[in-house]
């Protein structure tokens, strides 16, 4: 036996010039509007949440931050002390 697809609707307005691209687009491709559309927004959506974890960075700030990496600066005594109590607090004596 197999498992029932859960479904959700989606409604959207859109132009009459969108609705007859996309009409000539499923043509093309032989594939329902329901299909074409769903397949199109997974593809949108699965690019946006790719992009949304990569940092894009100046050519200024790309060297800035290789140098950071390659000549990283002395620790503060604030740090150092901060690095000291975490020590104390994650002792696993």
């Amino acid at each position: 036996m197999s498992k029932a697809i859960q479904t959700a609707r989606l409604e959207t307005r859109i132009s009459i010039d969108l609705q007859a691209l996309l009409k000539r687009a499923v043509e093309i491709q032989g594939s329902s509007t329901t299909d074409f559309v769903a397949a199109a927004v997974r593809d949108a959506a699965q690019r946006t949440i790719e992009q949304a974890g990569i940092t894009r960075l100046s050519l200024a700030d790309q060297e800035c931050f290789a140098q950071a990496l390659l000549s990283p600066p002395q620790p503060t005594p604030a740090l150092e002390r901060a690095f000291a109590r975490r020590s104390t607090l994650l002792r696993t004596e």
